[in-house]
């Protein structure tokens, strides 16, 4: 009794018009080891279901969201074409667009110069032969188009020698241009000799970094002036509180950079290198920023303070213009880190082939566990020493299976074929023991990459070796057909045939199965290759009619009329039809 009208007043509690009760019944009692056990082993059941077809999964959600952006493109995607025009636009077009931001009218984003025009030498004649001084024209001067005589007689002549002489022709009241042309040319003179030096008609002023300053004073920046002042105060700030971190001294100096002021950012950048001398990226920003030869010093300096840098010794190769200064430089830094596989690589990549499998024989040494560096080996050895060196490799890296999938192209390359199956079964098994897991779809993609090499031995036995692992049995045809499928669109066509033959041999009576693999002959092999699996298919499937029709006509295509008659007669002869398990 006590039960149910404690149930009842939870129902009242917690029960809803539409969806009734909600609550726990049982959320009072003890949660008991029993209950723990339950929930850890329906959580693992809900987890190991979730991730049965998660690959799957991602991948179809994948495609269905680009082929949704395809039939729905975004705004940035329709206008990509119009990005790409950009390229053609010159430096002149993109300089007069005008900013966003700028909201004054016409008039005032494009001033027009003042113009002014010189007043006539008579002018001057006039008044300084009447003495009298005017700062405006008289407007009756102006009213009927042109200057009007003051009196009837013409123009009034004071007494000779009346005017205080000046530029005056003495005895006369006439303006003296002679002496006008001298006063110009000493004015020309005194402006031109600030300009110029002891060498006569050579000029101090530079035109080449004439015109980088004027580059400079172009904004190149695509922000608000207000906000790089805002920027360079923050920097400064930070420079100033934390004077030994790097990335204050880096932001400032490109912020100039992007500004157009390159001086004031290199300037920036070695202070930078002054206060954090063991900061690699400084160094490289610096070296960076420095044009030439500056740029080599910089190099140079940073490697007395970091010896240990691989970074900085190959910033220092890539400036050196001579390959055989890049091999000095590379040398020397292997002195200092010989175990780098970076360094290694760079200095072979500039030697012959003898050199670099002699310089491969000692960086093998230094770096025995580089994969790159071992593979790199076998293929400048022979034959012979190439198996001794991948057998080498396999003892210092045996969680590797490149090495193994080496070791199968080679014995595939000198013809040993019946080799490459054991090879990879060997290292399925070895790299089980060594605790690596095999992860299917790198195997597949390896053997895509051997069937682009033209390796089809090593890529078929790598198919067969890893094709079954990790597929549950109720998934396997749907999976390998999956695999086949996206074999062909990677033009992986060996991969794609090699999965048919191993699914043919697992399901030998599955019509479908046939007619994918007929499909696949029929599309990208041979009419010779296509018959010989239609033969199988109808030795195993003999009351399937498509196989044996396509069978008839793939001979009938080819001109051999009596064998398509044979092959639609075997088809009568097999009517009426048994069922057939049509997979």
């Amino acid at each position: 009794m006590v039960m149910e009208e404690k149930l009842t007043s939870l129902h009242m509690l917690f029960a809803s018009q539409f969806n009734g009760y909600a609550g726990s019944l049982f959320s009072s009692g003890p949660y008991e080891k029993d209950d723990e056990e339950a929930d850890a082993i329906y959580a693992a059941l809900d987890k190991r279901m979730d991730e049965r077809r998660k690959e799957r999964r991602e991948q179809r959600e994948k495609e269905e969201i680009e082929k949704y952006r395809m039939e729905r493109p975004k705004i940035q995607q329709q206008f990509s074409d119009l990005k790409r025009k950009l390229a053609e636009v010159t430096e002149e077009e993109w300089l007069s667009i005008p900013e966003v931001g700028d909201a004054r009218n016409k008039r005032q984003r494009n001033p027009r110069y003042e113009k002014l025009t010189p007043v006539p030498d008579s002018f001057f004649a006039k008044h300084l032969q009447t003495g009298e001084n005017h700062t405006s024209v008289d407007p009756r001067q102006t009213q009927f188009g042109g200057l009007n005589t003051p009196y009837p007689g013409g123009l009034n002549t004071p007494y000779p020698g009346g005017m205080t002489p000046g530029l005056m022709t003495p005895g006369t009241g006439e303006l003296d241009m002679r002496k006008i042309g001298q006063a110009r040319n000493t004015l020309m003179d005194m402006r031109l000799s600030q300009v110029s030096d002891s060498v006569s008609g050579q000029t101090v002023v530079d035109p080449k970094g004439y015109l980088t300053d004027l580059n400079s004073m172009i904004p190149t920046h695509g922000g608000d002036i207000n906000d790089i002042k805002k920027a360079r105060l923050l920097l400064k700030s930070v420079r100033e509180t934390n004077p030994h971190h790097p990335p204050a001294w880096i932001a400032s100096a490109r912020l100039e950079e992007v500004t157009g002021k390159l001086q004031v950012a290199r300037n920036l950048i070695m202070k930078g290198t002054e206060m954090c001398p063991k900061s690699e990226d400084v160094w490289l920003e610096a070296a960076r920023l420095q044009p030439g030869d500056t740029a080599k010093a910089v190099v140079a300096q940073a490697v007395r303070h970091l010896p240990q840098s691989v970074r900085i010794y190959i910033r220092a190769a890539e400036l050196e213009t001579d390959i055989r200064a890049k091999k000095r430089v590379l040398r020397k830094a292997l002195e200092h880190v010989p175990n780098s596989v970076r360094l290694w690589k760079a200095a072979v990549e500039l030697e012959e082939p003898e050199d670099a499998r002699i310089m491969l024989s000692r960086a093998v040494e230094c770096c025995p566990t580089s994969v790159e560096l071992w593979l790199a080996l076998a293929r400048l050895e022979t034959y012979e020493n190439a198996r001794k060196v991948l057998n080498k490799a396999r003892e210092n890296i045996p969680t590797d299976r490149h090495i193994w999938i080496t070791a199968a192209k080679l014995e595939e390359a000198n013809g040993n074929t019946q080799m490459v199956e054991k090879i990879i079964d060997r290292a399925i098994t070895s790299l089980r023991a060594n605790g690596v897991e095999i992860n299917r779809e790198q195997w597949i993609q390896d053997a895509e990459e051997c069937d682009r090499a033209g390796s089809v031995a090593t890529c078929q036995a790598v198919m067969r070796a890893v094709i079954g692992i990790g597929i549950e049995e109720e998934d396997r045809k749907h999976t390998w057909m999956e695999d086949a499928d996206s074999c062909v669109a990677h033009n992986a066509l060996e991969c794609a045939r090699a999965i048919y033959a191993y699914a043919l041999q697992v399901f030998p009576s599955k019509k479908s199965v046939w007619l994918r693999a007929a499909y696949f002959e029929k599309n990208h092999g041979t009419r010779e290759s296509l018959e010989a699996l239609l033969q199988r298919a109808v030795a195993h499937c003999p009351k399937a009619e498509v196989l044996w029709l396509m069978g008839a006509k793939s001979k009938w295509l080819a001109g051999d009329v009596p064998a398509a008659r044979t092959a639609t007669w075997q088809i009568r002869t097999s009517w009426p039809p048994t069922p057939c398990d049509h997979g």
